[in-house]
């Protein structure tokens, strides 16, 4: 088990979990302040390329990205905090969960980024409509 306020991780509110088959992308979404969130994000089954893009303005990091490989075997988790965007892509068919700390989901914050801000291993992605539709980083709704 983690003990999660070791590394400053606020406890979770909510848990989500998401079902992708192989090449899908979803992402890359985050909500603004005040219902911000952090996402604590592991894989029980499959495999993932995880990522976490720096969305506030005001940051030296503004706009760059981290990512990780989650996978069942390899049991890594990727905590995502408030001000970053979040998306993966389904490098098999892959569970994904995510415990959410500080706020529900909140439609009205949610916010994306344009997945193609990152370079995704599998070429051939596949998109929800909802997802196709997020505007480029330069075009988003962004923390100041």
């Amino acid at each position: 088990s983690t003990d999660f306020t070791a590394f400053n991780i606020p406890t979770p509110i909510q848990v989500n979990m998401s079902y992708s088959v192989k090449g899908v992308v979803r992402g890359l979404h985050y909500q603004i302040p005040p219902k911000e969130q952090g996402k604590i994000v592991f894989v029980p089954k499959g495999r993932i390329i995880d990522v976490a893009v720096d969305v506030r303005k005001s940051s030296s990091t503004f706009g760059k990205y981290v990512s990780a490989e989650l996978t069942e075997e390899n049991h890594h988790m990727l905590w995502i905090p408030p001000g970053f965007a979040h998306g993966f892509q389904a490098l098999d068919n892959s569970l994904v969960v995510y415990f959410v700390t500080h706020n529900d989901y909140s439609p009205s914050h949610e916010r994306c980024v344009n997945y193609k801000l990152i370079e995704w291993p599998i070429k051939e992605v596949i998109m929800s409509d909802k997802d196709l539709q997020c505007p480029p980083l330069e075009k988003a709704e962004v923390f100041r």
